[in-house]
C-alpha cells in the first residue's frame, strides 16, 4: 500500500467492482488498452479477482480517491508499467501523482532495474505522462494490436533505475 496527496495505492477489493467496471466498461476509456471494454460488471470483478492473486511483493495497484477506486497501475508483466483511469479524473495530475509513488518504489522495495512501456501513439496523454516521468522512447513498431478490427500502433520506453 502506498498513500499520495489524494490518492491510495492498494490491492483490488471485491468492492471495486462497480467503481471500476466505470473505468473497464468505458469505451472512451479503453480506446487505446489491448482489449474491448469489459461487457458486464462481472468481467470487471473476474479482471479484479486476477488481480487480487498477484504474487507479493505487489506491483500493480487500485488507486482509490476519496474511498473510490478510480483507476489502476503498475507493473503488470515482467517490468512492463501500464495504467488506466476513470475518465472523470484525466487531466488533474492523478496519474502523474501515483506513478511518481510507484516508480521510486517499484526501483527500491520492487527490485526493477528498468521499466519499460508500451503506449499508443495516438494516446497523448499517456505519452505526454510518461514522457513527464523520465521515460525515453525507444522504438515504434506499426500494427501491434487488434481490437475489434481496429489496428494500433504502439511506441515503446524505457525507464531506469536511477545510479
Amino acid at each position: 500500500m502506498l498513500r499520495t496527496k489524494r490518492l491510495l495505492l492498494r490491492a483490488p477489493q471485491e468492492n471495486d467492482a462497480d467503481a471500476l467496471f466505470e473505468v473497464y466498461g468505458d469505451a472512451d476509456v479503453m480506446k487505446y488498452w489491448s482489449s474491448v471494454p469489459d461487457p458486464d460488471v462481472e468481467t470487471t470483478r473476474s479482471r479484479l479477482a486476477a488481480m487480487a492473486i498477484a504474487p507479493e511483493p505487489r506491483t500493480y495497484f487500485v488507486l482509490e480517491h476519496d474511498k473510490t477506486a478510480i483507476g489502476a497501475g503498475g507493473v503488470h508483466e515482467r517490468d512492463e508499467i501500464g495504467f488506466i483511469l476513470n475518465k472523470r479524473y484525466w487531466r488533474q495530475g492523478f496519474m502523474t501523482e501515483a506513478m511518481c509513488a510507484l516508480i521510486p518504489w517499484l526501483f527500491s522495495d520492487g527490485g526493477f532495474t528498468q521499466l519499460t512501456a508500451d503506449a499508443d501513439p495516438n494516446n497523448t496523454a499517456s505519452v505526454a505522462c510518461l514522457k513527464s516521468l523520465g521515460f525515453k522512447e525507444t522504438g515504434f513498431e506499426k500494427n501491434t494490436f487488434c481490437v475489434n478490427d481496429v489496428w494500433s500502433d504502439s511506441v515503446y520506453f524505457t525507464l531506469q533505475r536511477p545510479s
